[in-house]
């Protein structure tokens, strides 16, 4: 089990990642993580998630980078003290690798700004990192 937490603006964002075996095939070189992720409003502002920014990086170097709308398919709306919650999955081609990213919100005034995902590690089963 891997975790990470970062605060930006007052949107605290924490993971705890874990390496999934029922969807992993380590001898096809298939290894798959799965991580759930909280946002919480400790702001007084009403903020909505519009869209994703994963960095990727395999135990080999190679980085991919992912941008879309919302999470799991929704683009939830916060408001002061709310919290969402969601669960998702990464393949990789090694045991090992990392992720980083940011969410872009919006408020009701449309500023919009980036929030931190701090970085957190994707382990397989007896892995050193």
């Amino acid at each position: 089990m891997s975790s990470s937490s970062a605060v930006t603006r007052g949107i605290r964002v924490s993971v705890d990642a874990r390496f999934s075996s029922e969807h992993s095939a380590p001898e096809r070189q298939h290894w798959f993580f799965l991580y759930t992720i909280t946002i919480e409003n400790t702001s007084d502002l009403t903020v909505q998630l519009l869209t994703r920014h994963w960095v990727i990086t395999d135990g080999d170097g190679r980085v991919e980078e992912v941008r879309g709308p919302g999470v799991v398919g929704e683009q939830p709306v916060l408001m002061p003290g709310e919290s969402f919650e969601y669960t998702s999955g990464c393949p990789l081609g090694t045991p090992l690798g990392r992720m980083v990213g940011t969410y872009q919100l919006v408020t009701p005034t449309g500023e919009g700004f980036d929030v931190e995902i701090a970085a957190f590690d994707l382990r397989g089963p007896y892995t050193v990192h």
